[in-house]
């Protein structure tokens, strides 16, 4: 029987004569033949430099032009990338009027509709003046009242 190399070890195996001639004499063994199907590229991790086998779809896809070994390395990127200034909801990094009513013990309701289930309420400052943080201007409303308020100008009673 001829002789053929391969392609991936250069390893000398023998192969039937018309194979040769069709072009699919190429590799010894089926583990061969599998690296030799293999497309893609391995890179290193953006966080723990890990080597990672990433498919040409993984790697034209990536819209950062950052490659990570798993989820939870994508994750402490993403984790610091997208904070601060660069999150969505970023908002000039004040936040301090849920600790300000929180602190001063006002009850925890919505100033409308009486509602006291707190995953429901939120902060609302009556002149929407969103740096002014006092707490004459800061109340409670439910996510309907606050809603309503801001939509509609619905009013909040005074002595709430």
């Amino acid at each position: 029987m001829p002789m053929a190399k391969c392609k991936i070890c250069g390893e000398d195996f023998s192969a039937k004569q018309s194979h040769i001639d069709r072009g699919w004499a190429r590799f010894c063994t089926i583990s061969c033949k599998n690296e030799g199907q293999k497309t893609g590229r391995f890179v290193a991790c953006t966080i723990c430099g890990k080597k990672a086998w990433k498919s040409p779809r993984a790697l034209q896809r990536s819209k950062s032009g950052q490659f990570f070994c798993g989820k939870s390395c994508q994750t402490v990127w993403r984790n610091k990338y997208y904070s601060g200034s660069n999150h969505a909801f970023w908002k000039s990094g004040v936040a301090v009027y849920r600790k300000t009513l929180r602190s001063n013990n006002k009850p925890e309701r919505c100033a409308i509709c009486k509602e006291s289930d707190t995953r429901v309420l939120q902060a609302h400052h009556r002149n929407k003046n969103r740096s002014d943080n006092t707490l004459g201007n800061l109340v409670w409303l439910c996510i309907n009242c606050h809603r309503l308020v801001h939509l509609h100008n619905e009013e909040i009673p005074a002595n709430s």
